[in-house]
């Protein structure tokens, strides 16, 4: 690609399924510091949507091939639409990181649905999608793959954290970029806020008034997981094994669940992040209360970044990630990853 503009579209779908956020993005070649975001917007899954995405953990792979034909169409519906309504008049790609269904890099399996051709057919645009897949091949955790980004576009911060479902942080050391997640965010929040009929516990109002269960607290620091070396990664199957059931043992009041995990959330990141510039992206960077705490925790004042940053990084890095393996660029790194090799990762289908 030897424009010197290229325009991208970047599609994201989270652990926690807010829904599908969509960036319309300008890039530089050769000055990746320069991006503009024209044009973002998240569009909220059905309940019908919803409820697959949730239950895709357990089906046949036959229904997993229909799923991610199925998706793909929806992901295809939803472009369009949104070409049409910002009256998107030039694209060079678009880049799609699907929706993660299995994630369990020890075996080697990484899926997110979302099929590449069928986007690239329904939209006529070329697509790049399934950037993990070959990661994982070369033995490695097939995550986070955001650290690039960071790397190349926000290298100003010390250390980048998002708070999506996971939170994961990204820093460089001793000339390399170290990236992992650390643990669990909205994807234990929403879960049992979602049982007092709420999407998601705004500004941590409902966590504020729990009551703190050292016990629970004690247990969920406890975790092995905590204590292994980067790089390491976390999935939906984890999370539903190990903290689902020790959280449903050991405490029945939401509000005080909500309390009791953001404490444990804000710990976990207090081990990794000292005092030094911090970037904080993802829906959990809108929870005031986790903030706080984080705050207090890593004992290091957070400057939040404008609304359209906080909502649309991940999109706009898988955007990113799109330009570099088009280029043949590096996309994806070892030192982040596991991985045998540093690569250019992903998948490039035409209409």
């Amino acid at each position: 690609m030897n424009k010197k503009e290229v325009f991208a579209i970047g599609v994201m779908s989270g652990t926690s399924l807010d829904g599908v956020d969509l960036v319309y993005v300008k890039f530089v070649k050769n000055s990746p510091e320069y991006f503009k975001i024209i044009n973002a917007e998240t569009v909220s899954y059905t309940v019908e949507w919803k409820e697959k995405l949730q239950k895709g953990i357990h089906f046949s792979k036959d229904d997993l091939d229909e799923l991610d034909v199925s998706y793909g169409m929806m992901l295809g519906e939803i472009i369009l639409d949104f070409v049409d309504r910002f009256q998107v008049s030039t694209i060079d790609f678009i880049a799609s990181h699907g929706h993660t269904i299995l994630h369990q890099p020890k075996k080697g399996i990484t899926l997110q649905i979302g099929d590449g051709q069928t986007i690239a057919n329904s939209t006529k645009q070329k697509v790049i999608c399934d950037f993990r897949t070959q990661d994982v091949k070369l033995g490695g955790q097939g995550a986070p793959l955001v650290p690039i980004g960071d790397e190349l576009l926000f290298h100003e911060y010390k250390y980048c954290l998002n708070l999506g479902g996971f939170s994961n942080v990204s820093y460089r050391e001793n000339g390399k970029r170290i990236a992992f997640d650390i643990c669990p965010v909205n994807i234990v929040l929403n879960h049992y806020v979602n049982k007092l009929g709420f999407e998601y516990d705004n500004k941590g109002e409902i966590a504020s008034k729990g009551m703190l269960n050292q016990n629970l607290l004690n247990e969920l620091n406890k975790m092995s997981f905590y204590s292994l070396e980067p790089p390491k990664s976390l999935g939906l199957e984890w999370v539903q094994k190990n903290i689902f059931p020790l959280i449903d043992v050991l405490e029945t009041d939401v509000s005080s669940i909500l309390r009791t995990f953001v404490e444990h959330i804000a710990i976990q990141i207090s081990k990794e992040i000292h005092n030094d510039s911090l970037l904080i992206t993802g829906g959990g960077a809108f929870n005031s209360f986790l903030i706080s705490r984080i705050e207090a925790m890593c004992k290091v004042k957070i400057s939040l970044p404008g609304k359209q940053l906080i909502d649309y990084k991940e999109a706009l890095i898988f955007a990113f990630l799109g330009l570099l393996k088009f280029d043949n660029q590096v996309n994806c790194l070892s030192s982040v990853t596991g991985a045998e090799k540093d690569h250019s990762s992903g998948v490039v289908f035409y209409p």
